[in-house]
């Protein structure tokens, strides 16, 4: 079951997937949380494709559109044109004198793994998990140490910090 919802708080409308099981839900344009039971539907549907489509039509009435959308393709039949638009990457990269065939190789090289192919939020996310004491100063000495520049080393420890990946308390720093 998939219904179109809308949020009371800026008006955002969103496909949510089987609403009997989730007691609530999040708007994704402005982060309220509304209890699902108590969410306006306008559309239900067994359907994802009718959702998706009942919601762009929805989308486009709220902004006086519903004569161009009326003129446009099924939103499935778009994704199909999207997919077929353009060129691929194997033909764009030949077309710009790059070899695709060396390219696909580093990339499997460095999919491959070893210690040098992790992200700089991967390699203080470990410092943290390792260091005695998980303070700034250790975690970014750690970090330095395995190629993180030191101010990204601290702009990352923020970041993480704020996104909920870690934990500051009293100077030391913990992974969630």
């Amino acid at each position: 079951m998939y219904a179109v919802v809308g949020c009371n708080q800026c008006a955002a409308m969103w496909l949510l997937t089987d609403p009997r099981t989730n007691d609530s839900a999040t708007c994704p344009r402005c982060g309220k949380t509304h209890q699902t039971a108590k969410l306006k539907r306008f559309f239900e549907s067994e359907d994802r494709e009718a959702a998706r489509e009942a919601r762009a039509a929805l989308l486009a009435k709220k902004r006086d559109e519903s004569a161009a959308f009326a003129d446009v393709d099924h939103v499935a039949d778009l994704e199909r044109a999207v997919e077929t638009a353009g060129v691929d990457d194997r033909e764009y990269l030949e077309s710009s004198g790059i070899d695709a065939d060396a390219v696909a190789e580093a990339g499997e090289r460095a999919a491959g793994g070893g210690s040098s192919s992790r992200s700089r939020a991967e390699i203080v996310r470990d410092a943290v998990r390792t260091a005695d004491e998980p303070t700034e100063e250790n975690v970014v000495a750690y970090a330095n140490e395995h190629g993180v520049p030191s101010e990204r080393a601290r702009d990352l420890l923020t970041t993480l910090t704020r996104r909920g990946d870690l934990s500051e308390s009293r100077g030391e720093y913990r992974v969630l």
